[in-house]
């Protein structure tokens, strides 16, 4: 059986090799066919990829709480102009909410603020701006951040609003170059802080930094959010400045720690807390918890919703389906390609056929059977469609190449991808090359051998 294959494959050769550029140009639909879909797998990989890459940054099982002003400043003018009564107070996202939250609903395995101040590095010389970030020692589990050397904050610390910090690595490349910073001090605004850990280096991309709306955490220094609290700034103290400005004016205070005039207090943060992210213990209750959540903070902030809850993995298995329909659309139409080079290999054939008689009869007369008529023609549609899928699956590789430099959008051809069009390759050769195959093998040998 081997030896009879072989055979027919050498006639398949023999029969391309004499109509080359014919040869060629059934193939292409194959060629290009197997280059788009490779090409479209690859760009719905890369974004499986990102898409993943995101869910890491983010956290699978987190929702975060987000302050929000325009949203309470609207409300209170709202609620001004329509029933004229008293503008509505909120104390803004605080600690006590998190302590609420925590004690409330047991569903939570870690839950950090995020109090971020823009301010000043300095050490030996060096100074640049950066940002100090405080948190609890939760901060590190929820976003898997490692430590590189030294230790994670420890309860005593965090109570004691002690003068620690944690630098990330791009602090330490600038500040403690050559040297060992564990035990080291760097002053962070007008405050002294004590390093107790460096942490490792965080991949960030330029694109997850922006579309994700995160910091690149390895220019960051973080400190217990009690200490930042105690030692900078708390937004959620009033200050006599508060009181001052709105003495007289019979409005509520509704600023914290601002100063000024009424104007510049306006445009003042009264939140305590710039983000507060809480890790549940599976996704599963990530919707629910987050209404929960929802419903909790409106009532702690008298009926004002000066707040929004994001649930990212929501947000970004939507983005994933969303891909995932745009790359089935897309694979679609690039296979669209594969059936028209297939409609070509049987048009040109069943004109091999035709031209073929006198060929046939003469196999025919020698002792051929039918089977090996038809195995004849079905071998050499078969080789016809899998050199083009050979010649695709180069070209597909390409393209993907070619589209991740010139579009700058991640692209990922797998095996699995390449198996795939490989075999449709084949199954297009069989499907479209069977037909003219037994159409062959039908052939009266006594009128194909009499055939001009």
């Amino acid at each position: 059986m081997l030896q009879k294959i072989l055979y027919n494959y050498e006639i398949a050769i023999e029969a391309i090799q004499r109509n080359k550029l014919r040869a060629l140009l059934t193939s292409l639909g194959i060629i290009f066919g197997v280059a788009s879909v490779i090409a479209m797998l690859a760009i719905g990989t890369g974004a499986q990829q990102e898409i993943l890459a995101q869910m890491e940054l983010l956290g699978t099982n987190n929702v975060i709480i987000r302050p929000v002003m325009e949203q309470f400043e609207a409300e209170l003018s709202a609620d001004a102009s329509s029933n004229g009564e008293q503008k509505k107070y909120s104390p803004g996202l605080n600690l006590q909410d998190l302590y609420s939250i925590r004690d409330v609903i047991p569903e939570i395995e870690y839950i950090s603020p995020e109090i971020v101040f823009e301010t000043t590095f300095i050490r030996s010389g060096r100074i640049r701006t950066g940002k100090v970030v405080g948190v609890t020692e939760d901060y590190f589990q929820i976003n898997n951040f490692q430590l590189q050397s030294g230790s994670a904050f420890t309860s005593q610390q965090v109570e004691n609003s002690a003068s620690v910090c944690i630098i990330g690595s791009d602090v330490r490349a600038k500040f403690f170059a050559g040297d060992d910073p564990i035990g080291k001090q760097i002053k962070v605004g007008n405050i002294w802080l004590t390093v107790v850990g460096v942490l490792e280096k965080k991949e960030l991309s330029t694109e997850n930094i922006e579309s994700l709306g995160i910091r690149n955490y390895n220019l960051d220094i973080f400190s217990p959010a009690s200490t930042i609290l105690l030692r900078f700034k708390n937004r959620g103290l009033i200050t006599k400045d508060d009181l001052d400005l709105t003495a007289g004016s019979g409005m509520r205070v509704i600023m914290f720690g601002g100063g000024g005039d009424e104007e510049e207090a306006a445009d003042e943060n009264y939140h305590q807390l710039d983000k507060l992210i809480v890790t549940v213990s599976d996704t599963k209750f990530s919707a629910s918890i987050a209404d929960v959540l929802s419903r909790m903070l409106t009532r702690r902030h008298n009926g004002v919703v000066d707040f929004e809850i994001i649930v990212p993995e929501q947000l970004l298995q939507q983005e994933q389906r969303t891909k995932r329909i745009f790359n089935i659309v897309l694979s679609s139409i690039a296979s669209i390609s594969l059936i028209v080079g297939g409609i070509g290999i049987m048009n040109i054939m069943l004109a091999s056929v035709v031209e073929r008689y006198r060929e046939i009869g003469v196999r025919m007369a020698v002792g051929a059977q039918k089977k090996d008529i038809e195995l004849q023609f079905l071998t050499e549609a078969l080789t016809i469609s899998i050199t083009g899928g050979i010649l695709g699956i180069f070209l597909g590789i390409g393209f993907g190449i070619a589209i991740e430099y010139t579009a700058d959008i991640k692209t990922i051809v797998t095996p699995m991808s390449i198996l795939i069009s490989f075999g449709v390759a084949s199954l297009i050769g069989i499907t479209f090359g069977y037909f003219p195959a037994k159409r062959a093998a039908q052939q009266d040998p006594v009128h194909a051998l009499r055939h001009e």
